[in-house]
């Protein structure tokens, strides 16, 4: 018997898969009266996400394919490109419900602050693993860091599109964290940033309007409305939910509800259990994620296994949490599972960067047989 480290975490692909699928079945009866009504065909919105989705399946293998270690070199440069998308987006980038947050080609839209994120991650995790031993000086190591982090952060909420902007600085002071960089200097720009971060979120009335309603509850207003019938979606669906297709909520009574709000279709067509499956599949993603970044072979892999784990994890219990009413409206999608675009497609690319670096591990060592060797030419 002899052991081959080359298979990836089946795990992880497992619950990715699973959760794709979740998404074609939810998004296909959440979205055809809104499609029938606005394209003339119920399958029209269905239809799309089912090709972004194989889209989304090419990124992964692309990625699983190709060593993640070649991304180092690049980081940089990519980070650079995505800067540059995000300050034409700014000019030039179409306007969809007063924020301008896309790009589009012809028939083709693309969203730069997802590619944004996934940039920014790779260098952060270069930068972690190259500058180790100058992360504890201030200028030199730490100021360099927060430039990049800031310039970022700061084009994303200009758009406006303050929920991504807010969860790319979380994600990365999550990763500066992992890094080890000095809790003095995350604490000290933590102070500094949160009330600049708090000046902006009530800088704008619709967004005050949203914290509001958060915090009064109860009071039904324009900015809890979503939340309200989401939690309506979930109530119908009880225990073992009233079956698939059968939604009424997404009668026009939810809006998004094939998007942002698609968790709650899913509580009120498959119940308890079926959010709860979808939520475990999440926690399988979270827990193997960070077991491939303890047993990466360098630091960057985990670094990089560490930060993809930790944007996965948070887009889905923010997502799930403003659904259930638990945290205030935003309009951040639940990967894999909500409407696909821009964002299905990266994070799909995202898992696939992962995979690789789960095959380089020796976290699941497959046994090759004597026949198995025999077959191949090679010795047991």
């Amino acid at each position: 018997m002899k052991k081959d480290r080359n298979y990836i975490d089946i795990l992880t692909f497992i619950a990715t898969v699973f959760l794709l699928i979740v998404g074609i079945i939810v998004v296909e009866s959440a979205s055809a009266t809104v499609s029938a009504d606005r394209y003339g065909s119920a399958s029209w919105l269905f239809t799309r996400h089912t090709v972004k989705v194989f889209i989304g399946l090419a990124a992964l293998f692309l990625a699983l394919a190709v060593d993640y270690h070649r991304y180092q070199k690049i980081t940089k440069g990519l980070l650079i490109v995505s800067i540059l998308f995000l300050l034409v987006t700014l000019l030039l980038g179409g306007e969809v419900k007063g924020a301008t947050r896309w790009l589009r080609f012809g028939g083709f839209g693309f969203q730069p602050s997802e590619f944004a994120k996934v940039a920014l991650i790779l260098h952060l995790s270069s930068y972690l693993a190259v500058k180790r031993e100058v992360l504890g000086d201030f200028r030199r190591g730490f100021l360099p860091l927060m430039v990049w982090i800031g310039a970022v952060t700061v084009l994303v909420m200009f758009q406006p599109n303050f929920s991504t902007g807010a969860m790319i600085l979380l994600i990365s002071f999550v990763l500066l964290f992992i890094g080890c960089v000095r809790l003095p200097h995350l604490a000290g720009v933590a102070l500094l940033g949160i009330p600049v971060v708090f000046v902006y979120l009530v800088s704008a009335q619709y967004r005050l309007d949203r914290l509001l309603a958060f915090l009064h509850g109860g009071q039904a207003t324009t900015y809890n409305y979503q939340v309200e019938q989401g939690i309506v979606g979930f109530g119908n669906g009880g225990i073992f939910g009233i079956g698939p297709g059968q939604s009424k909520q997404r009668l026009f009574f939810l809006p998004e509800s094939y998007g942002d709000f698609i968790y709650s279709i899913v509580g009120e067509e498959y119940g308890l259990i079926g959010t709860l499956l979808v939520l475990a599949a999440f926690f399988i993603l979270c827990v193997r994620g960070f077991k491939i970044a303890r047993h990466a072979p360098d630091p960057f892999g985990r670094y990089l296994a560490a930060g993809i784990t930790t944007t996965i994890t948070l887009y889905a219990l923010v997502n799930a949490g403003v659904t259930l009413g638990l945290l205030p409206t935003t309009g951040l999608p639940m990967p894999f599972v909500s409407y696909g675009g821009s964002a299905l497609v990266f994070v799909a690319f995202e898992i696939g960067v992962l995979l690789n670096i789960s095959r380089q591990t020796d976290l699941h060592p497959r046994l090759i047989t004597m026949v198995d060797a025999m077959t191949s030419g090679g010795e047991a």
